[in-house]
């Protein structure tokens, strides 16, 4: 299992920062917030809820549809098409997913732009969690049963490190991608790499057979 953004690509490409912007554009129409104070109810939004949108739900009426159309309508200028990401996903064993919370729709723009939609079996998004995100058990457990997955069996990678505990708790063995957004780690968490490709380039794998 992957999350997508800041994992399936660099941080340094800049696409949440657009996402970002976009959320905080609509909790100031939508909330009546200035910019700043918007911005501060988004961090707390994520450390509470894992999502703005979840933690917007708990507190205020939004429309939903559109606050996941007008904050992933963004542009995918930076995002640089990665074939030799490509490559080493195709060489995993057995199936691979996207766990994102972002909107499918999104999601698969992103995984287009990448070139790598073909490398997974399917995504989970947003929408197939009923909109309760990581890191909620719950919607680990239904992203599991729907695609058959032992967590034994499997391993989750993730730039949230609060994102890789119930995986853990789960069975899974967890692998962090970046520096954890500066979050403490915790022994939760199985693996770091600081880059997702040079971490499945050094990867072996014996036969099967």
């Amino acid at each position: 299992m992957f999350d997508m953004d800041d994992t399936l690509y660099p941080r340094e490409q800049g696409l949440m920062r657009l996402v970002q912007a976009r959320i905080n554009a609509f909790v100031v129409e939508a909330v009546g917030l200035e910019p700043e104070a918007a911005a501060a109810m988004q961090r707390q939004f994520l450390d509470e809820h894992g999502t703005t949108l979840a933690g917007l739900m708990a507190n205020y009426a939004v429309d939903t549809e559109r606050f996941l159309h007008e904050v992933h309508d963004v542009p995918l200028d930076g995002v640089e098409p990665n074939p030799r990401l490509a490559e080493r996903l195709k060489s995993l064993p057995g199936r691979s997913y996207v766990f994102t919370n972002g909107a499918r729709d999104y999601a698969h723009r992103v995984l287009e732009r990448i070139g790598i939609a073909d490398c997974f079996a399917d995504v989970f998004a947003i929408e197939d969690g009923d909109l309760t995100p990581k890191p909620n058990p719950a919607t680990f457990r239904r992203m599991l049963e729907r695609f058959d997955i032992d967590p034994h069996q499997a391993a989750f990678f993730e730039d949230t490190p609060k994102n890789l505990e119930p995986a853990k708790a789960l069975g899974m063995a967890t692998v962090l991608i970046g520096d954890g957004h500066g979050k403490p780690l915790g022994d939760h968490i199985d693996h770091v790499a600081p880059d997702l490709l040079d971490f499945l380039s050094d990867l072996t794998f014996k036969d099967a057979a």
